[in-house]
């Protein structure tokens, strides 16, 4: 911004004391009137930035002439230069007239807060960058450390207020310093030692008070074990700390944390490498609990408790001050920063405004806390400016609040009842959030059956922690009142015991159910009527991130959208066991949605099967190019033209259901190729073979996350006799001449679901020109008769329930139905679309035709529901 000083003014103080408001009013009095105006309000009452105005004169009538931000950059660009025996003495005069140039535009409003912090925190950076770097060259040339260039591996981290650009009027700074000790092989400890001094020495010419004054005063105590180790240690001593010993606080310390000084590269590494410590894959509500616990520590220690009253109220650290903001600001964003890195803000504004864009609190809240911790901030600033002291604490008189009213421009009635207003509107906001429900509240009246079967349940594993028995104390009593309600509560009750004694650990699922009260209600609708998806869920437990991640209950996004935000999670997941894990922890959210979309009502049985297909073609659509991947860094690229996956039977129709398996076969076109070109290559039939075999094993293997399908390949040519991976020209071969008539009925269903579009759209030409030149064939009907017979003696289907097997049931129509497409030669592949196509070409009547498809939508929905509701077959007598 290009105006001056004066022409930005936007309010004024008011003079609390007359005399030096006058004095200062006079030695001014050649700048404009506004200008002199608020620089004689500010000494009335400040005695501090009247001192820091009488010396920095000269130089503040300069400053104030033009733009601020000049002034600022200029006075930190002269810094550069300056040797290391002259620093100290240069950076006590910059601390001095930046902090008076800062103030003066934060009493005028000529910057919001911001910038205030921001002009604060560029001064800290220098500060800290230049010392830093003058005493590594110096440590250099004494030949103590080797020449390295600015890539030496010590990282100077500003953590807190600084490294979120956030540092108020008179703060100290918040310091980690680590190295890169790989950069130092066989004389690390030589290295250590020298960085070492560095710190001290940079500590010395920050905060040692000469008669310059001082520039920050700095604390190291946020290091790993602080009481022990020396102020600077390696970054793989930091790691495994944090990996084995790191607490809530920490994580949630490293939240704002910022390479500020020193190797920036080595310390973005760093952070990086740091992620899964401070971010968790799973939505991390134990920390709820973990901030409360700190809060609570906070106000015991520091006597914060009671009543709140204007005097002597600690604004940072008391009821409904700055501190609780930001607990509540990071304890949001630490529960579900892990899934979402758009919440990773550093600032306390900035990450209240990400949580609420993503639905994690109201824009309302969002708005209030953020106006609020502006005008605490800005409180925070008057309360320091006065003397330059590092307070948070309310003047303890009458004359001292009406002082720091009157720096706010306020009458005292007015800043009184404002200051008190906003402290309780912050604790009404904060503290629902943290505060645990009662735990003393009463259980509900149980049946001695029921009563049994709780009484039980400290013996599992999920409660074999102090702390996950605390939580559920907290949490039974609403826990057992909701599961009383169910319709039938006894069998509820069963249900839920076997969902929690299938939990490994109970302290992060409680600290989410306590947090979520509805995710109870479903958890106890999901036991009380689908025991076998509260069985998986038990196993499965992060799933329920899903569910309050902000976006379970949205409408359905398509195969299309599925596939393109798994290959996002997968590109940005490092090696490919981890890119199979990932994907799995993926499915099962979604696999999880459909289920209870289905059991909830919210989708039929047949957008339910629509689901169950996009996201099985989505899975397979984006580990297709992972695993091709992982085959050519081994093998070379495919030979030729290369291969398609396609889908076969209810996944190429688009009908799944909860616990289908999947049809699949691979094509390739190897144009000639004789053999793979790279590292071991391989015959074309051999290499096409392992990429088959490579997507059925990451389909299908189990690992820490379980495994995604079951895969059946039989519909292949020649079946479980016939290659893995068939080439185009031998299966087009194959179906024009040796092909029985059941592998043409599976061919009606047939469904390119990933590789090279080209290769894609030929093997589906060769689909339908296979399907109308056999279209005719007279002995179609008397095939799938005999085949009918042989799959009645196989199947018989004598579950009375069962909807699949036996005679008029999913299979006949089914079969029926791709008999009409085949008879038809339509390229149709769902069940409906058949059996019209099979109509308009007058093998059916209109009559029969609603017959079939009434009788199909029966059995489908009783098909879809038995396999949601029960691995087993479902017979609703015994229920």
């Amino acid at each position: 911004m290009s105006q001056s000083f004066a022409a930005r003014l936007t309010r004024q103080p008011i003079a609390f004391d007359p005399a030096p408001a006058a004095e200062i009013h006079s030695d001014f009095s050649d700048l404009p009137p506004e200008v002199s105006t608020l620089l004689a309000a500010s000494a009335g009452c400040s005695p501090y930035l009247r001192g820091l105005g009488l010396r920095e004169s000269g130089w503040l009538r300069d400053a104030l002439a033009g733009p601020p931000e000049d002034a600022l950059h200029k006075e930190l660009a002269q810094l550069a230069p300056i040797p290391l025996a002259e620093l100290p003495a240069a950076l006590r005069q910059s601390k001095r007239r930046i902090a008076l140039l800062a103030a003066l535009c934060d009493l005028g409003g000529v910057w919001p807060l911001a910038e205030v912090t921001s002009a604060l925190t560029a001064l800290a950076d220098y500060a800290v960058d230049l010392p830093v770097q003058r005493l590594i060259a110096e440590e250099v040339r004494r030949g103590k450390l080797p020449d390295l260039g600015d890539r030496h591996g010590l990282t100077i981290f500003a953590m807190g207020k600084m490294g979120a650009a956030e540092l108020n009027y008179s703060s100290d700074i918040d310091l980690i310093c680590l190295f890169d000790e790989t950069l130092y092989p066989g004389t690390e400890l030589d290295a250590r030692a020298a960085f070492i001094r560095v710190v001290r020495k940079l500590t010395a010419i920050l905060s040692d008070v000469t008669a310059e004054g001082y520039v920050f005063r700095t604390d190291l105590r946020l290091r790993p074990d602080a009481a022990v180790t020396p102020v600077c240690l390696t970054m793989g001593f930091a790691m495994s700390y944090y990996e084995a010993e790191g607490r809530t606080w920490e994580r949630a310390a490293w939240i704002k944390a910022r390479p500020c000084a020193g190797d920036l590269g080595a310390g973005d590494r760093f952070l990086k490498s740091l992620t899964p410590f401070v971010w968790r894959k799973h939505l991390d509500y134990a920390a709820i609990e973990d901030a409360h616990a700190m809060r609570l520590r906070i106000r015991g220690h520091r006597g914060l408790g009671g009543a709140v009253k204007v005097e002597g109220h600690d604004i940072k650290l008391g009821q409904g001050g700055i501190r609780e903001i930001e607990f509540f600001t990071q304890t949001r964003q630490l529960i579900a920063g892990g899934r979402d890195p758009d919440l990773r803000d550093r600032t306390t504004c900035g990450g209240l405004a990400a949580l609420a864009a993503k639905g994690w609190i109201p824009q309302d809240v969002a708005d209030t806390l953020t106006a609020d911790y502006r005008a605490h901030r800005e409180l925070e600033h008057r309360l320091q400016m006065v003397n330059d002291a590092q307070t948070h604490e309310m003047p303890v008189t009458p004359e001292g609040i009406a002082r720091i009213a009157a720096f706010l421009g306020q009458s005292d009635p007015a800043f009184r009842a404002d200051l008190l207003s906003r402290i309780a509107r912050v604790e009404a906001l904060t503290q629902g959030f943290f505060a645990p429900s009662d735990a003393d509240a009463p259980l509900p009246d149980l049946t001695p059956q029921m009563r049994a079967i709780v009484t039980g349940w400290q013996s599992y594993p999920a409660l074999r922690s102090d702390r996950a028995r605390t939580i559920f104390r907290r949490l039974a009593p609403s826990l057992l009142t909701r599961l009383t309600q169910a319709e039938n509560p006894e069998e509820a009750l069963v249900a839920l015991d076997g969902f929690l004694s299938g939990l490994p650990a109970g302290v992060q699922i409680f600290s989410l159910f306590e947090a979520n009260p509805p995710l109870v209600d479903l958890i106890i609708d999901i036991a009380s009527t689908a025991p076998a998806l509260a069985r998986y869920l038990s196993r499965n437990a992060g799933v329920l991130d899903a569910v309050i991640g902000g976006s379970f209950f949205a409408p359905w996004p398509g195969q299309a959208a599925l596939t393109q935000a798994l290959a996002k999670r997968l590109d940005g997941t490092p090696d490919y066991e981890r890119k199979l894990d990932a994907a799995r922890a993926w499915q099962k959210e979604w696999h999880f949605r459909i289920g209870v979309h289905h059991l909830r009502g919210l989708v039929d049985a047949f957008e339910a099967a629509k689901s169950y297909a996009d996201l099985a073609g989505a899975v397979v659509a984006a580990l297709w190019p992972v695993v091709s991947a992982e085959i050519t860094g081994k093998h070379g690229p495919p030979p030729g033209r290369g291969a398609v996956v396609v889908g076969m039977g209810s996944l190429g129709a688009t009908r799944l259901n909860a616990g289908s398996d999947l049809d699949l076969l691979v094509l390739y076109d190897a144009s000639g190729v004789e053999a793979s070109d790279g590292r071991r290559p391989l015959p074309t039939r051999s290499y096409y073979a392992r990429l088959t075999q490579a997507l059925v094993t990451a389909l299908t293997a189990p690992m820490a996350e379980g495994k995604l399908y079951e895969v059946d390949m039989r519909l292949r040519p020649s079946g479980r006799q016939g290659p893995v991976a068939v080439s185009l020209d031998a299966f087009e071969s194959y179906q024009r001449t040796e092909a029985w008539t059941w592998e043409h009925l599976a061919l009606t269903r047939a469904r390119v679901l990933a590789g090279a579009p080209d290769l894609g759209a030929e093997v589906e030409a060769v689909r339908r020109a296979v399907l109308t030149e056999k279209a005719p064939g007279g002995n179609v009907l008397t095939d799938v008769a005999d085949m009918r017979a042989r799959l009645a003696v196989a199947k018989p289907g004598l579950a009375p329930w069962e909807a699949k097997l036996g005679p008029g049931k999913l299979m006949d129509i089914e079969l029926l139905a791709q008999t009409l497409a085949l008879q038809s030669a339509s390229p149709a592949r769902g069940v409906e679309a058949q059996i019209e196509a099979g109509r308009k070409a007058g093998r059916i009547t209109q009559s029969q035709a609603g017959t079939l498809l009434a009788a199909y939508r029966l059995c489908w929905h009783l098909q879809a529901g038995s396999r949601l509701l029960s691995d087993r077959d479902l017979d609703p007598a015994k229920l």
